[in-house]
């Protein structure tokens, strides 16, 4: 049996799962790349391997959308005992930092020295 619950948290979308899974199973789930593949497809990432990684705790990965804008997203999952001997799962959603910032073009009055080159 699996009780979720969901939280909009500023720029996050937070999920929380309990599951009657102990943490060491599912753990091995979401970090042995053999096995999470079953279930979140190696094309939804955008690298392999984790960002980050606490052993049996959290592991963070980059996904990247597969349609334009092709935004980029961190998601963290968490591992945690619960109340009955299974795990709380949390998965926290957040657009990458680098999203978030607004890439605008280069004033025209830099200041910048521009180079010609002759052809």
């Amino acid at each position: 049996m699996t009780d979720t619950k969901a939280a909009q948290q500023g720029e996050e979308f937070v999920l929380d799962y309990d599951l009657e899974a102990p943490p060491e199973k599912v753990w091995r789930a979401i970090s042995v790349p053999e096995l999470r593949d079953s279930w979140l497809p190696r094309g939804d990432l955008a690298d392999a391997a984790p960002i980050s990684s606490i052993s049996g705790e959290e592991v963070r990965y980059r996904m990247r959308d597969d349609e334009p804008p092709y935004l980029e997203s961190i998601v963290t999952f968490q591992v945690m005992p619960n109340a009955t001997g299974g795990t709380r799962l949390r998965i926290i959603h957040g657009l990458a930092a680098t999203n978030l910032m607004r890439h605008s073009p280069p004033a025209a009055n830099s200041n910048t020295r521009s180079l010609m080159r002759a052809a």
